[in-house]
């Protein structure tokens, strides 16, 4: 019977290793649909800088949080020996990297908002302070309990916060990070004229559809993964992210009026949405959060750009992940209750409580560091750097060789 027990035990590690593995795979690879639905946005002289400002970020981001973030975040470090650090089929190991895909969406969340205007050394610094310092913060405060808050929302509100994957603790912080990054370096050149929008048409739809393409298929990583056990995957999970997915696709088809920008976008706002109550809601109750997070982003978007001249978010993150992710985190605490048709154990007023702390930890944070790097090291591009645009001036060279065409 020990012989039997250690086999089923030692399966059971190995599943679950190989589980989270494919979790922190799709969510890497949804790093490529970051950098192509920034290419697809950004007009032609900034799509150079698009691709390699997303994967500097990645690598900046997994070093600070493998040295800083996740032991801020979770208490652990890595500076046992390798063979302490493989036991278990080495699934904390693995654990660090479906997180760290996590954290790396942050400065990739970001760079869609300030894109084509910023420099590349500061805002890799910045990248490294928020992933380093105050993405683990709110993660460790939500996901590990740290400093009581957790507690202090059960014994106080009924049930603690719930984010199952992060429309808070990753698409809100993240989105809202990228608000403050976006006010302090005010809007691209030439953007206003007179008052009035000069709209920068997007300069590869295709290349745009594709990363959210890609993003959308990771998704399902990003969502089913997070339950990081084998034993916690739930096909209600799934289902609920293909209804807001869907809900999202509706609703910015038919508010959009079938603008392929918002028509890509989206099924990426249901899915920021649905991300806190994955695990929760009832599929059509899944359904109506995609379609209020379409609605939401569809008509924020347009609404900003035309509105307040100094507010320049080129990819529309803060209302895609900002607003739509603060909209998930409230609406797990609508339709995961057992009155609506989900699986219940959520209190509206924690849901309310945790989103608003949330934002206000992203909105803190990500002033203090883009005002302060930007007082040491200013962030934004000379007006002529900016006019021959990111690709030449930081990178030396163009997207296509026109020489060879």
């Amino acid at each position: 019977m020990d012989l039997i027990q250690n086999h089923v035990t030692a399966l059971v590690s190995s599943a679950d290793t190989l589980f989270i593995l494919l979790g922190a795979i799709m969510v890497f690879a949804m790093h490529a649909g970051f950098a192509f639905l920034e290419v697809g946005t950004v007009r032609h002289k900034n799509q150079v800088n698009a691709l390699v400002k997303i994967m500097s970020d990645f690598g900046i981001s997994a070093l600070v949080y493998f040295f800083f973030g996740y032991w801020l975040a979770y208490g652990v470090t890595f500076f046992d020996s390798a063979a302490v650090l493989a036991e278990n089929n080495g699934y904390e190991l693995v654990k660090f990297f479906f997180l760290m895909t996590f954290a790396a969406a942050i400065p990739a969340i970001i760079s869609g908002g300030v894109a084509e205007r910023a420099k590349f050394n500061p805002m890799l610094i910045a990248a490294a302070l928020c992933v380093g310092l105050v993405y683990p913060f709110f993660e460790g405060l939500i996901w590990n309990g740290n400093y009581g808050f957790q507690d202090w929302l059960a014994v106080n509100f009924g049930a603690a916060f719930h984010d199952f994957a992060g429309s808070i603790v990753v698409h809100a912080v993240g989105g809202w990070i990228a608000f403050t990054a976006i006010i302090v370096l005010g809007s691209r050149n030439g953007r206003y004229r007179s008052g009035r929008l000069v709209a920068f048409a997007p300069s590869n739809i295709p290349l745009l559809a594709l990363g959210a393409w890609i993003l959308s298929v990771g998704w399902f990583g990003f969502n089913v993964m997070s339950a990081q056990a084998i034993e916690g995957i739930s096909g209600l999970v799934a289902m609920n992210s293909l209804m807001a997915m869907v809900g999202g696709i509706i609703s910015a088809l038919v508010i959009g009026k079938k603008d392929p920008g918002f028509i890509h976008n989206g099924p990426l706002a249901g899915l920021v949405a649905v991300c806190a109550g994955s695990d929760i809601m009832h599929p059509m109750g899944a359904l109506l959060t995609g379609l209020v997070a379409g609605a939401l982003f569809v008509w924020l978007f347009t609404y900003v750009q035309k509105k307040y001249t100094s507010f320049d978010d080129v990819l529309g993150v803060w209302p895609l992940h900002g607003v739509c992710g603060l909209w998930g985190g409230i609406a797990a605490g609508i339709f995961g209750l057992q009155s609506l048709g989900g699986l219940g154990g959520v209190s509206f007023v924690s849901q309310l409580i945790g989103s608003l702390a949330g934002v206000s930890v992203a909105v803190i944070g990500g002033f203090a560091v883009y005002r302060l790097v930007n007082h040491f090291i200013p962030i934004r591009l000379s007006e002529e750097e900016e006019f021959n645009g990111a690709d030449v001036s930081i990178h030396k060279i163009g997207a296509i060789n026109v020489n060879n065409q």
